[in-house]
């Protein structure tokens, strides 16, 4: 499989070499490839060879290629990776929107909603409904995508969830602690012994990851350590949802248990925020994975992440795309609204939603656009990169190449 999985509609890659020339600005991530912590490279051009990049420096410098694409001073940056989603669902809650921009108060409950509609769909209707979504991201800019189980919260309905998400990406994760069943509503812990028992028996073998919604109204902090605990024994990989709605013990149990990422982080102490700030410094970090878009949705106060990055913390942006409490797909708005709400430079916004979505998901290969990275990239219809902050809400994805292959746009 790929890493955006055997399904992922593209186009067949340019046999041969291909120089994408006359690149305004370059967003590489390699600090020691460009200027500045996103690399960049002005009047550029780029190598693409074999689904990956061959060569990234000065258009002047540029090998020759079998195929040349005209990139007319505009800009090129990795493909968006999106570390945090949950795009295999079914049904409709833009009611439950309404009545919360009317001032009903968000909570963890309305999961259930989607939880029946997702149980009654067949297999064919939620892999289009993924396959939709990963078009949809791949038009406004993003090549990787992380996917989430959690709204079958059955034993076979969790495990069909995550074949249908091996169907579309290879960043599977197993999310089975989304919330309590509703049938075992009355019964919390046994919920958990089935998610820790059978139901993990079933799914380990279609996921990379583990996660767990640690939060008031979902799991707390022994349940959640259960979780994690009994997939890693299965082999998986664990990540886990934070003090999105209180204070609280996510991102401890995260950085305790050595965590790939952390996400939401919406309401911390300053104990938390010292804590990604050491976690950072290890060989395999805890990542800070930050969701403006859910904090815009929901109406509640923003991550810090100016505070988060000062302190030396690692921060990545992803969408959370969900039927709930985010349904956006657009990594490009999340970076504008973090530029414009959280405190952070259009730079760091920008590698926050490639490099440092790479990171949360304990990936070398995407994020960069330096030798050996995957050709995983986006064309703006813009100059540079600024324009993402500079132009909210305005369309400037021209083209987007995954693995070499053109499956958005023209250039």
């Amino acid at each position: 499989m790929t890493p955006n999985g055997p399904d992922t509609p593209t186009e067949p890659a340019t046999p041969g070499t291909v120089l994408v020339d006359a690149i305004g600005t370059l967003v590489t991530n390699d600090p020691e490839r460009g200027k500045g912590p996103l690399g960049e490279i002005e009047d550029a051009a780029l190598v693409i060879e074999d689904g990956r990049v061959a060569w990234a420096g000065p258009r002047a410098q540029a090998p020759d290629a079998d195929v040349r694409v005209d990139a007319a001073g505009r800009c090129v940056l990795p493909g968006f990776v999106d570390s945090h989603s949950h795009i295999v669902f079914a049904g409709d809650r833009s009611r439950e929107f309404a009545a919360r921009m009317s001032g009903t108060p968000y909570s963890a409950g309305g999961i259930r909603t989607t939880v029946a509609a997702t149980r009654a769909a067949s297999d064919a209707d939620l892999l289009a409904g993924a396959r939709r979504f990963v078009r949809e991201a791949h038009g406004q800019g993003t090549t990787t995508l992380e996917v989430k189980s959690g709204y079958g919260l059955t034993v076979e309905d969790e495990r069909r969830s995550l074949e249908v998400a091996g169907r579309v990406t290879d960043e599977v994760t197993f999310l089975g602690a989304h919330v309590v069943a509703p049938e075992y509503a009355d019964d919390p812990g046994a919920y958990v012994d089935l998610v820790t028992g059978p139901m993990l028996d079933a799914c380990a073998p279609h996921a990379r990851w583990v996660d767990v919604f640690c939060e008031r109204g979902a799991f707390d902090e022994e349940a959640s350590r259960r979780v994690l605990a009994a997939g890693m024994e299965r082999g998986l990989l664990p990540r886990v949802h934070g003090n999105q709605l209180g204070e609280g013990p996510g991102v401890r149990l995260a950085v305790e248990l050595g965590a790939a990422s952390v996400d939401h982080c919406t309401y911390l102490t300053g104990e938390d925020v010292d804590a990604l700030a050491q976690a950072a410094r290890r060989p395999e970090p805890t990542v800070a994975t930050l969701l403006p878009g859910v904090d815009f949705s929901t109406r509640q106060p923003y991550p810090d992440a100016r505070a988060l990055i000062d302190a030396g913390a690692l921060v990545a942006l992803a969408s959370d795309c969900n039927p709930g409490s985010c349904f956006t797909s657009s990594l490009a708005f999340c970076v504008a609204v973090a530029v414009r709400d959280m405190g952070m430079t259009p730079d760091e916004a920008v590698w926050a939603a490639t490099r440092g979505g790479a990171l949360a998901l304990r990936r070398d290969d995407v994020g960069r656009l330096s030798p050996g990275g995957r050709a995983d990239l986006t064309l703006l219809d813009a100059p540079n990169h600024l324009y993402l902050a500079y132009r909210p809400g305005v369309p400037q994805v021209a083209a987007v190449w995954k693995d070499g292959a053109l499956v958005a746009g023209r250039p």
